[in-house]
């Protein structure tokens, strides 16, 4: 499986760009994302952004499309994987 089950509301998924774990609500509050259900091949709409703003200065700013199981690295992303295309790692 590509997702962790935080409870009915939130999902984990690994983030090979941050090498850490990005959170979705998929239902249950704001910000709230589109999920297709799926935990081998998740899509989520709209995009994600973590760290908007450098909110912390040690960590990378990330964006990303996930479709279809896919991790689509946006170029203002700032870690190695931007403006890459990666398949999202299976959840240890």
């Amino acid at each position: 499986m590509k997702l962790c089950k935080l409870n009915d509301d939130h999902y984990m998924f690994h983030c090979p760009g941050c090498e850490g774990g990005h959170m979705v609500r998929v239902r249950g509050g704001q910000p709230m994302w589109y999920w297709n259900g799926s935990m081998d091949a998740p899509t989520f709409v709209p995009s994600i952004l973590v760290n908007k703003g450098r909110q912390n200065p040690s960590a990378h700013v990330c964006h990303s499309f996930v479709n279809a199981g896919v991790i689509q690295f946006l170029p203002d992303s700032t870690h190695k994987l931007a403006g890459q295309t990666v398949p999202i790692p299976e959840w240890e």
